[in-house]
């Protein structure tokens, strides 16, 4: 099978849907046969190409109409239908205008639109406009959880069966860091002995502001713990920011910045505690990376991440913080519950691979295949 995926999200510095291109299709081109391409207009980050070793996995870069908007609806059409692909893959919500091929579609959530108020104006009032039509004109949709595929399914109107669940999986470079590794990055961020840990985008939907105002309440009684965000600053964060920089406790809240994997395995393995408190996701892949590096794990209870983590953490309501400064407090408190969730959190995080999320996804295109074949004759 001829296969593209969309590969504008390696055409910039790595995040959540970048490494699920990236991990996609190395794994879907070295469990078969296929003829696997990734496709962008803009060139790819140096750190892709190095990374795509399966031969019959490619990245292309077609000179035609490289202006996104021209792209969508003009080149990648005209380049899908001369190269003779079979499947293309949207893994950031956007497909081609009147594709020649089967299409598949991942949906990794719906929260601009179920939570509006929690991106840029300008953000949902796309989203609103070309999600529900991208995701009729799908042959198939992926969604990360059995969640999001019942939301997809609900506020979309997709039937179920053209939408399938399909978990992700954290990648195979986080894993316990050694103790050389781990004391270079404590000192490197000045993490000290005892901290908290976030990694993530700084977004208003991750809930921040109350892991704070938690973390405020916990210095009282452990005057040397430290609150370490890692990841990039989002968009309206100005408020979360302007708290920061006004709290009493502001020294002992540190911001990495986008973090290195190298990097972020150290402070996963070193953490006292993994926090993960948000309103909203549709995977949620960095408590299962936490777990993958040993750290215990505080996440919210929302439906997706009660899936995917499913016992081996403990999950808070995310709008509860007295239950979050508590559950903190307990784990801060007790080593042995701490080490018990770390066991519990490996075994846990052992079970997801991305290769068996490229045989599930396989099977997907499969079934698109087939259906559009069908739609074609009649």
């Amino acid at each position: 099978m001829r296969i593209a995926l969309d590969g504008l999200p390696l055409s910039r510095e790595l995040t959540g849907i970048g490494h699920y291109t990236l991990e996609l299709g190395r794994h879907l081109a070295e469990n078969s046969a296929d003829h696997v391409s990734v496709l962008s207009p803009r060139a790819f980050v140096p750190t892709v190409t190095s990374t795509l070793v399966p031969s019959n996995l490619k990245p292309l870069q077609p000179t035609v109409n490289p202006v996104i908007r021209f792209w969508w609806k003009f080149g990648l059409p005209k380049f899908l239908s001369k190269d003779g692909i079979e499947v293309f893959h949207g893994t950031n919500f956007e497909l081609p205008s009147q594709p020649a091929c089967a299409t598949v579609l991942t949906i990794h959530d719906l929260s601009t639109l179920l939570h509006p108020e929690t991106h840029e104006h300008q953000n949902v009032q796309r989203a609103q406009r070309s999600l529900p039509l991208t995701a009729q004109t799908a042959t198939m949709i992926i969604c990360p959880t059995e969640a999001v595929r019942q939301e997809v399914h609900e506020h979309l109107m997709i039937p179920l069966e053209r939408i399938v669940a399909v978990h992700e999986a954290a990648r195979n470079c986080f894993s316990p860091a050694s103790d050389r590794e781990i004391a270079r990055v404590k000192q490197r961020f000045n993490t000290g002995d005892e901290f908290l840990l976030y990694v993530g985008t700084i977004e208003p939907r991750k809930n921040l502001l109350s892991l704070v105002l938690a973390f405020e309440q916990l210095v009282v009684t452990h005057p040397d713990l430290r609150l370490v965000i890692a990841g990039r600053k989002g968009w309206m964060v100005d408020e979360l920011f302007a708290y920061v920089a006004r709290s009493p406790v502001s020294k002992r809240i540190i911001f990495t910045g986008y973090v290195s994997d190298v990097d972020l395995r150290s402070l996963y393995s070193s953490c006292t505690v993994f926090v993960y408190p948000s309103i909203y996701e549709g995977f949620g892949l960095p408590p299962l990376e936490a777990m993958s590096c040993g750290a215990p794990v505080v996440a919210s209870s929302i439906p997706s991440i009660a899936e995917v983590l499913d016992g081996a953490a403990r999950l808070v309501e995310p709008d509860d913080f007295e239950m979050l400064k508590g559950t903190l407090e307990e784990l801060l408190n007790d080593r042995e519950l701490r080490e018990r969730l770390s066991s519990v959190g490996r075994e846990h995080a052992a079970q997801f691979s991305w290769a068996e999320t490229a045989v599930k996804v396989r099977e997907v295109y499969a079934r698109a295949s087939e259906r559009h074949r069908k739609n074609a004759l009649v």
